[in-house]
C-alpha cells in the first residue's frame, strides 16, 4: 500500500511514517520548514519527502492519504484531496486501525512529561526483554528512533490531547484504546482549540471512558484537575502516584536519598513497602513523578518494580529535555522543550538543585500557539524564579507585548526582537561557570549551535592572541 502523509515532519507524524514503513508500506510525505531530529530520521528511513503542499503530490495517486493536524482548508493539496475519491484518515485514526489493533497499548497522557515518561516506560519494558513497540514525540536516547513496531503485545504511545485533524476535532488520544493509562498532570494549554481547563478535563474524561475494566489507570494524585476528570466517571482500577508526600492518598510515593535534593536518587515506595532506590541521570521533582508513573505502569504489564528500578540506571534521557548540547570554557549550553510556565519552573528548579549557586541564564522563545496568544503572560515571570538572568526572544509577529513580563523580572529580564542580536548579546554576557538553558518547542533558529560555535571561536581567538 502507498501511504502518503501530509505534515510528515512533525514528531507524531514522523513516527507514524516510521511505523508505516516498518509495516511494509510504501511511504511518502510532504511538509515545510523541516528540521532535525525528525528530518534526519525520515532521511535515514529512506522516505521521500516533498517540500510544500502543492496538489501535484497526489500524482501518482496514493492508496491512502494520512492527514496531519497542521493541515488546513485552503492548502492546495487539501483542496485537491477533498475533490478526489482518495481514502483519507487522520494520523491517530490510521495508527489505531493499522498498528494498535490487537496490541496491549500503554498510553501516557498529560500536559507535561509525556515524552519523558513514555521513553522511560518503553525502556523499562525493553530492559525486561519485552521488546515493545512505541511511538514517542521526541528522540529517546536509548533507542535509535522515536517509533518502532516492536514485538506483540506491548505498545507504548505518547497520548496527546491536541486535535486529530481539520476534519476530526477529537483529541488524538481517544483513538488509542489503552489497557494501561498514565495521567501525568493536567493544566490549561492549547488555547487555540480549548476554551478553558474544564474543556480539557472533559477530553481526559473521554479518554478514561475508553480504558477497559480489566485495565489500569496510573494518575497523579496531587493534581486537582485530574481528580475532577476522574470524578466524571471511571470504571477502571486507579493507582495514584505523587513524589514526596504531596498526596497522602497516593499509592506510589518517593523519598529522597540522604543528602540528595535534585531528584537523581530516591527510594520508591508502594504504601509502606520500599521497592528499591533509583539512581539515574535525570533531575527534578517532575522527573521523579515520571519515574513513579512509568514503574507503576510497567508493573501492570508484568515487570516487577525492582527490575524497573534497575532499568532506570541505564536510562539515557530524551533529546531536548535538559539535553546538554555542549560545554566550552566552563559554559554549559542546554536544550529544553519547555514552553509552558509550569514546565519552565520545574525545569529551572531541577537545574538549580543540581548546580547549586552557579549562575543560570534562561533563554526563552515563546513559540507554542498558547504562548503566542499571550495566555500565560501573567504566570511567565514567576516561572523564572530560579534563574539569575532571563532573555526572551520576541519577534515582531509574536502577537502580544512582552514588556510587562520583562518589567516584572526587573534587572534580570532582557528582551530581544532579533535573533542575531540575541546571540551576540548572550555571548557578551556568559562567563565560565554559567549554565545557559535554552527553551523552545522549535529549532530556535539554531541558537544552541550559534552560541557553541561563537564560544569556540572566542576560545580560539584568545589562544592565538
Amino acid at each position: 500500500m502507498h501511504v502518503h502523509i501530509l505534515g510528515i515532519a512533525g514528531t507524531f507524524m514522523a513516527g507514524v511514517a516510521a511505523l508505516a514503513k516498518a509495516a511494509g508500506h510504501r511511504v511518502t510525505g510532504s511538509d515545510q520548514n523541516v528540521y532535525p531530529p525528525m528530518s534526519t530520521q525520515l532521511q535515514a528511513l529512506g522516505i521521500d519527502l516533498i517540500e510544500g503542499f502543492e496538489a501535484s503530490q497526489l500524482t501518482p495517486r496514493p492508496d491512502v492519504v494520512v492527514v496531519g493536524n497542521v493541515m488546513t482548508r485552503g492548502q492546495p493539496v487539501i483542496e485537491a484531496l477533498l475533490e478526489s475519491d482518495i481514502p483519507q484518515s487522520s494520523g491517530p485514526e490510521w495508527l489505531s486501525r493499522e498498528i494498535l489493533k490487537g496490541r496491549w497499548v500503554l498510553a501516557v497522557a498529560g500536559t507535561h512529561g509525556k515524552t519523558t515518561t513514555a521513553s522511560v516506560l518503553a525502556w523499562i519494558l525493553e530492559h525486561a526483554g519485552r521488546a515493545p513497540g512505541f511511538l514517542i514525540g521526541g528522540a529517546p536516547a536509548n533507542f535509535e528512533a522515536s517509533a518502532r513496531l516492536g514485538r506483540a503485545p506491548f505498545f507504548v504511545i505518547e497520548a496527546d490531547e491536541y486535535d486529530s485533524a481539520f476534519f476530526d476535532k477529537r483529541a488524538k488520544f481517544v483513538h488509542y484504546r489503552p489497557r494501561t493509562l498514565v495521567l501525568n498532570n493536567l493544566e490549561f494549554d492549547h488555547a487555540d482549540i480549548y476554551e478553558n481547563v474544564a474543556a480539557i478535563e472533559r477530553q481526559f474524561h473521554h479518554l478514561v471512558r475508553t480504558v477497559p475494566g480489566s485495565g489500569r489507570i496510573l494518575w497523579n494524585a496531587a493534581d486537582a484537575h485530574l481528580a475532577r476528570a476522574l470524578a466524571m466517571g471511571c470504571w477502571t482500577p486507579c493507582e495514584g502516584f505523587a513524589s514526596g508526600a504531596r498526596a497522602p492518598a497516593a499509592q506510589w510515593t518517593s523519598r529522597p536519598a540522604a543528602g540528595v535534593t535534585d531528584g537523581s536518587s530516591f527510594d520508591v515506595l508502594e504504601g509502606a513497602t520500599v521497592h528499591g532506590r533509583v539512581q539515574w541521570s535525570l533531575i527534578g521533582a517532575h522527573n521523579v513523578d515520571n519515574a513513579l508513573a512509568a514503574l507503576a505502569a510497567a508493573r501492570h504489564a508484568g515487570v516487577p518494580v525492582p527490575q524497573g528500578i534497575e532499568a532506570l540506571r541505564s536510562f539515557k534521557g530524551v533529546a531536548r529535555r535538559m539535553q546538554v548540547r555542549g560545554e566550552v570554557d566552563g559554559v554549559v549550553i542546554y536544550d529544553d522543550f519547555a514552553h509552558h510556565p509550569t514546565a519552565i519552573q520545574t525545569t529551572l528548579a531541577g537545574l538549580r538543585a543540581r548546580v547549586d549557586g552557579a549562575r543560570i541564564i534562561a533563554v526563552l522563545e515563546p513559540r507554542s500557539q498558547t504562548m503566542r496568544m499571550g495566555v500565560h503572560r501573567d504566570s511567565l515571570a514567576p516561572a523564572f524564579a530560579a534563574a539569575d538572568e532571563v532573555w526572551i526572544y520576541a519577534p515582531a509577529d509574536l502577537g502580544w507585548d512582552v514588556q510587562a513580563v520583562i518589567a516584572a523580572l526587573g534587572e534580570r529580564g532582557h528582551l530581544r526582537r532579533d535573533l542575531d542580536a540575541l546571540s551576540t548579546d548572550l555571548l557578551a554576557t556568559v562567563r565560565p561557570g554559567d549554565h545557559v538553558l535554552v527553551m523552545s518547542n522549535g529549532s530556535f533558529g539554531g541558537l544552541h549551535g550559534r552560541l557553541l560555535t561563537a564560544l569556540q571561536g572566542r576560545r580560539a581567538g584568545a589562544a592565538n592572541a
